[in-house]
């Protein structure tokens, strides 16, 4: 899968539609970029009840405190 996009007059551009199908992104989604060496990746941001569950079993024995760090 891959695509391309032309950057408007406006810095606007569009995401082809056979990405955004195959990723089901709708929208109104929030989108994160991370520059990475010349370009950038474009992550969508996770909304809080996408994240619940995620650190089950996770063990919180070894958790370092910001205070710890120093």
């Amino acid at each position: 899968m891959s695509g391309t996009a032309t950057l408007s007059s406006r810095f606007r551009i569009t995401i082809p539609k056979e990405i955004r199908d195959a990723e089901q992104w709708k929208p109104g989604q929030e989108f994160a970029f991370i520059p990475k060496g010349s370009g950038v990746l474009l992550v969508p941001v996770p909304k809080l009840d996408d994240l619940a569950g995620i650190a089950a079993g996770a063990d919180p024995g070894d958790y370092r405190d910001r205070k710890d760090r120093y």
